[in-house]
């Protein structure tokens, strides 16, 4: 009897679990402020899917996405994870492990005037970084891992995790070591390569695109990397 309660337990404690993950993601999915289009970074840790808010930060948003289509985020990593607070990627200038082409590097040296809005920064917000000057923003940007009001109307929201969560928390669970005021991993979190698509694309033809997408963004890392080593 002992066994039969422990595993009907472990089985409540699953449901529950698995429960407050999908609420979390159809949360996160149905924010009202989030667009059509969808990007995904894959990591050493696994997957974070995030859409971008095209009303609340349009300038931030695209020029986020714009970095992501051309590839530039792919090799990069997150340089820091502060448990409760944020995971911050690193901007694709120096970050990215892989060299840059002429056109990733123009778009990667712009920055976007600071687009601050009453939108709060609560956990799987995307936050973008910058200096002390408010229209710094570059490639950077932060991933809320809790609530903090107090970047409120400081920093551009400009999208939200939609999917991925279990991710973010295997990211708060790796080993990290204090740099001054950043938490930063002790081993590389790695982008291995990202890809994005359109929700309100029929499912199929979404499908295909994905893996033409993703295909094509390997296919050029590879060749990139290829033609390095040859030369």
């Amino acid at each position: 009897m002992a066994g039969l309660l422990r595993h009907v337990a472990a089985a409540l404690l699953y449901l529950v679990a698995a429960a407050s993950a999908a609420g979390a993601s159809t949360y996160y999915a149905s924010d009202p402020n989030l667009g059509s289009a969808r990007v995904v970074f894959q990591t050493n840790h696994g997957d974070i899917e995030f859409g971008f808010f095209p009303h609340v930060a349009p300038k931030t948003a695209e020029h986020i996405f714009k970095l992501v289509r051309l590839g530039c985020y792919n090799t990069n990593h997150f340089f820091r994870v502060d448990k409760g607070f944020v995971a911050q990627v690193a901007a694709v200038v120096g970050g990215r492990k892989a060299p840059m082409n002429e056109e990733q590097e123009q778009q990667a040296e712009k920055s976007i005037v600071g687009e601050f809005s009453t939108v709060k920064h609560v956990r799987g917000i995307l936050s973008m970084g910058r200096h002390s000057d408010p229209d710094s923003g570059s490639s950077s940007f932060s991933i809320l891992l809790g609530d903090a009001p107090h970047l409120d109307g400081q920093y551009a929201v400009f999208g939200r995790v939609t999917k991925g969560d279990n991710t973010l928390r295997k990211l708060e669970r790796l080993p990290t070591r204090r740099e001054g005021i950043f938490v930063m991993p002790i081993e590389r979190i790695d982008i291995l390569s990202t890809y994005y698509y359109d929700i309100e694309v029929d499912s199929c033809e979404a499908e295909k695109s994905i893996l033409r997408r993703r295909l094509s963004e390997s296919a050029s890392e590879i060749e990139r990397w290829r033609r390095k080593c040859f030369a």
